[in-house]
């Protein structure tokens, strides 16, 4: 069995693949938790979906840290070596922008999903801590892409840094035009999001090499079911897209 991990800056998603998916993971990513603490909650969690027998595990990370907190929990309480993504790795994805090594290793693991699902030119709008929107050809080239701040984010940075304004629940308002302060709110970032969204899509098209053909655009992300209602632009959800690149990517490398 396979044991995925994607360690993001506000969620760690873990999976494990056993011919199919067997059992998806949601944790809260805290870097002041010890190998320990996390050795014993993976163990935990293993063990009560009967999923013991992990023999692989691969990890995604742009929490450097934790990197390395899950490397030995990986070590000591899993008895394997894990691989970790990064741009050196045999991705089997070209990878054209300046600096490679930069870029997340989340971002290159999305398109190897993309390309993998969907053959082709496609754009992924992954919504989590950052909102990102990665291009990928019909060559299997990463071209690059989009970086903007994350929709709870912008909603936590707008109740603590305007003195009138608090939190607001994170979800579509009746309208537009918010009648309340609430609305108001809540229509700025839900619908504001969906037009960066349309918005971006639409310049990313237009600059995309493979523009005459047919562009798939995936969604995935723990925010992408706030957006993904109000927007016809997204062609595919799949909110566990990046288990299945680091898959893929473990696949191609240790056979």
């Amino acid at each position: 069995m396979l044991l995925a991990i994607d360690i993001g800056n506000t969620n760690i998603t873990l999976g494990v693949w056993h011919g199919d998916w067997q059992q998806h993971w949601r944790l809260q990513t805290n870097p002041t938790r010890t190998a320990d603490e996390y050795g014993l909650l993976l163990k935990g969690l293993l063990r009560d979906a009967n999923l013991a027998a992990i023999n692989g595990v691969i990890i995604t990370s742009v929490v450097p840290t934790l990197t390395q907190t899950l490397t030995e929990v990986s070590q000591h309480y899993l008895g394997c070596r894990p691989l970790i993504v990064t741009s050196t790795l045999d991705l089997g994805l070209d990878i054209q922008v300046d600096a490679p090594e930069a870029v997340g290793a989340d971002r290159l693991v999305n398109c190897v999903a993309a390309y993998h699902l969907f053959p082709g030119p496609s754009i992924i709008i992954d919504m989590g801590t950052a909102t990102k929107l990665d291009v990928v050809s019909a060559r299997r080239e990463f071209l690059g892409g989009v970086i903007a701040p994350g929709l709870r984010l912008a909603a936590d940075a707008l109740a603590s840094r305007a003195a009138k304004l608090s939190h607001v629940a994170l979800e579509a308002p009746p309208a537009a035009i918010g009648r309340n302060t609430v609305h108001a709110m809540q229509s700025g970032l839900i619908l504001g999001y969906v037009c960066l969204i349309e918005g971006m899509v639409a310049r990313l098209r237009a600059e995309h090499p493979d523009r005459e053909q047919p562009i798939h655009i995936l969604g995935t992300g723990g925010l992408i079911d706030l957006i993904a209602p109000h927007t016809a632009v997204i062609d595919h959800i799949d909110p566990w897209l990046t288990l299945t690149g680091l898959r893929l990517i473990y696949e191609r490398v240790r056979g």
